[in-house]
Parts: C-alpha cells; sequence; structure tokens
C-alpha cells in the first residue's frame, strides 16, 4: 500500500523530473535557433524560462514541505535535499539557454559567420551530459552520473579551441568583433550548462552513496568511465 510520504515523493519526483524535460528542451531549441537563424524561435525560447522560474519556485516548495511535514532521514532526506541542489542547477540552465537564445537573436539579423557550425560538437556533448544527469537521477544509477562528471573537462577542452578561434576572427575582422563575442558568450554558456550539469550528476552520488564528490580531483573520474550514448 502506497503511504502519504510515498506519494509526496513521488509527486517531487514528477516536478523535478518535468523541469528537466523543459530546461532540455530549452537547450535543444536555442542551439536550433543559433543554427537556422531563427528569430521566432529564439523569442519562444526567452520567453518561456519565466515557465522554467515558476516551475522551480513550485519544487523548491514541495521540497520544503516534505522536510517540515515529514522530518525525512538517512536517504529519503538525501533525496530531498538533493531535488533542492538540482533544482537550482536546472533554473540555472534555463537562465543559460536564454542567454543563448538572446544571442542567437541578435546574430540572426547579421551576415553569417563560419564559426556558429563549430558549436554543433559541443553542444551535442552538453546535450548528451544533461540527458544523462536526469537519466541517472530517473534511475539512481551512480556509475552513469560519474560519466557526467568525466565529461566536464572535455566540453571545457572544446570551449577553450572555441576561445582561441573567435579571438583570431576578431583579429582577421575587427569590425565585427561585437557578433565574435557573442559567440564568445555561447561558448561560455555552453560550458556553465556542462558545469551545472555535473553538479547535478554530482548530487545524483550523494543520493545514492552518500558521498560528497564536489571539489576532489580529476582521479576519482577515470577516462575510462566516460561512455558515449
Amino acid at each position: 500500500m502506497i503511504t502519504h510520504w510515498q506519494r509526496e515523493i513521488e509527486s517531487l519526483s514528477k516536478l523535478i523530473l518535468s523541469l528537466g524535460a523543459l530546461v532540455e528542451d530549452q537547450i535543444n531549441s536555442s542551439m536550433i535557433a543559433l543554427e537556422r537563424r531563427d528569430i521566432e524561435l529564439a523569442k519562444e525560447v526567452i520567453e518561456k524560462d519565466n515557465e522554467i522560474d515558476t516551475l522551480e519556485i513550485e519544487v523548491e516548495e514541495e521540497c520544503l514541505k516534505i522536510l517540515a511535514l515529514y522530518q525525512p532521514v538517512a536517504k529519503e532526506l538525501r533525496f530531498v535535499v538533493a531535488v533542492l541542489k538540482m533544482n537550482n542547477d536546472l533554473e540555472r540552465i534555463g537562465d543559460l539557454a536564454a542567454n543563448i537564445a538572446k544571442r542567437a537573436k541578435y546574430l540572426s539579423g547579421k551576415p553569417q559567420i563560419n564559426l556558429i557550425n563549430g558549436f554543433l560538437p559541443i553542444a551535442e556533448k552538453v546535450k548528451v551530459m544533461v540527458k544523462k544527469s536526469l537519466d541517472s537521477l530517473i534511475n539512481t544509477d551512480e556509475k552513469l552520473a560519474r560519466e557526467v562528471c568525466a565529461s566536464d573537462d572535455e566540453v571545457d577542452d572544446m570551449t577553450k579551441e572555441m576561445l582561441k578561434k573567435t579571438i583570431i576572427a576578431v583579429k582577421s575582422y575587427p569590425e565585427r568583433t561585437k557578433e565574435y563575442f557573442s559567440i564568445r558568450s555561447i561558448a561560455k554558456n555552453l560550458e556553465r550548462i556542462a558545469d551545472s550539469a555535473t553538479n547535478i550528476a554530482e548530487d545524483v552520488v550523494y543520493l545514492c552513496s552518500g558521498e560528497i564528490i564536489r571539489h576532489q580531483s580529476e582521479e576519482a573520474f577515470p577516462d575510462e568511465s566516460v561512455k558515449e550514448s
């Protein structure tokens, strides 16, 4: 028989997964808007950020209600604490996706920049990280969560390469400095989305094992644990 407590946890799980699905869609749409120079889609992403903010507040209120009414302990407490932290990271990812959409909207009114194609591998890697982090939560899969953590350095390296290319481009085309700085902004936003996905994965590790792995050395995430989904 399902208890009232279990129903509350199931309700909370559905809420955080709904937020995650919405955030995933925002990332995808922002990158499509950038690639296709789609102003209307970029506007939709920007406007939908308010929906993410509203849902983030709902998740937080649900967490606080559970903590106040049921005073959970052990793994149940870790779950609620982990969701509270994930909630913040997902809202942050939503903000970053909206930032990308704003840059996409601006760039769509400017002459085409070939460097935009260079974002596709970074964006795909980042989207996989976000999806894996949410899947690891759904399945309480510590191994999958650690794979996400191991992927973060790869995104950092890809972003650094893109930033180097923008510096070279600015030197060659100084009259388009503002556009290339928009490119830099998109690269940094993608990098920060990867960081937030890593935070979520670290919270899943905490949920599964009780181990806090933030700020640990890279040795905690060996390269062989990284798999493509």
